[in-house]
């Protein structure tokens, strides 16, 4: 068996080509829920959306979340309503949100609602969000303190980070089955995600960082950092404002705890050496999925890493 760690797009991409080579139902994917939010009364997951759409095949690949084809009427009459609508959510993916609500609402808990969305979508890999407790990622700015997606949708990420505080940590439990998940996989990898706001969210829920020092799994993790920059997102800018240094290195050492294998690009292999030095098996190799086969290359490449230890 096998569990992932899970953030968004850069997730999505890796898991789509690991289901190409390892049946769904021997893939548990633990993801991060430090950005949901709630808007217009609805409850939105945006990494559990875009890993389900993702693996469902109707992802707008373009764009990188949403529905591929979908349109905005619904968030075009709100805004002539009134409405703030700078959270892009079209009239097919509200369809996902008004059923994900209903559900908790009539009193499930959002491990169960993702099951019967999974489900629903003809998905066979088991998604479990990392928390069914509310928890939220929000950004200290040098202006003031906002959520996430706030700061990543409305400002453009292009405030300046203090801090990123994890509300709701301290309280929040992990959801039934991510602890067992990661105890009992015969391999665990932690997708090429945001270390700090997708994979650090994870980290933080009670018991997770110390199941993953304690299972007997080995533990591989695909930087999303190429170059000293990420592929996608922010990663850069929250590392920046913690005062890391945004490279490949600084990944590895925010792991460096429980991992046994990092995989990194060719344009990084000068880090190699560092990397080692923090007792991990270094593998260099392409981590940028530009098509379906370099996805396909990076799922066997993080596998064959795990079994050659």
């Amino acid at each position: 068996m096998i569990t992932a760690l899970a953030g968004g797009v850069g997730a999505a991409r890796f898991l789509q080509g690991l289901i190409k080579i390892v049946p769904e139902k021997e893939l548990t994917v633990i993801v991060n829920t430090g950005d949901d939010i709630q808007l217009h009364g609805l409850h939105i997951s945006p990494d559990l959306d875009i890993i389900m759409y993702t693996l469902a095949g109707i992802v707008d690949e373009e764009k990188g979340w949403g529905i591929r084809g979908d349109t905005f009427n619904c968030l075009e009459l709100l805004q002539k309503y009134g409405y703030e609508t700078w959270f892009k959510l079209g009239d097919r993916d509200l369809a996902t949100h008004i059923h994900r609500t209903s559900l908790l609402k009539g009193g499930l808990s959002l491990s169960e609602a993702t099951s019967k969305l999974c489900q629903s979508l003809g998905l066979e890999v088991k998604l479990l969000p990392m928390t069914n407790d509310k928890f939220e990622t929000h950004i200290r700015t040098d202006k003031d303190t906002v959520h996430f997606q706030e700061y990543l949708v409305k400002r453009s990420a292009q405030d300046k980070v203090i801090d990123v505080v994890f509300e709701g940590a301290e309280k929040a439990q992990p959801a039934p089955g991510v602890i067992d998940s990661i105890l009992n996989a015969d391999t665990i990898i932690v997708c090429p995600s945001n270390p700090i706001v997708s994979i650090g969210t994870i980290l933080s829920v009670k018991g997770v960082r110390d199941g993953l020092g304690k299972t007997r799994a080995k533990v591989a993790a695909i930087s999303p950092i190429v170059g000293g920059a990420p592929i996608k997102g922010p990663a850069d800018k929250l590392m920046q404002g913690l005062g890391l240094e945004v490279s490949a290195y600084s990944v590895a050492y925010l792991y460096r705890d429980f991992l046994d294998v990092f995989i990194f690009d060719n344009i990084d292999r000068r880090e190699k050496k560092r990397i080692e030095e923090l007792g991990l098996q270094a593998i260099v190799t392409n981590t940028i999925m530009k098509s379906p086969r370099d996805k396909v290359q990076l799922a066997r490449a993080a596998l064959k890493s795990v079994k050659s230890r």
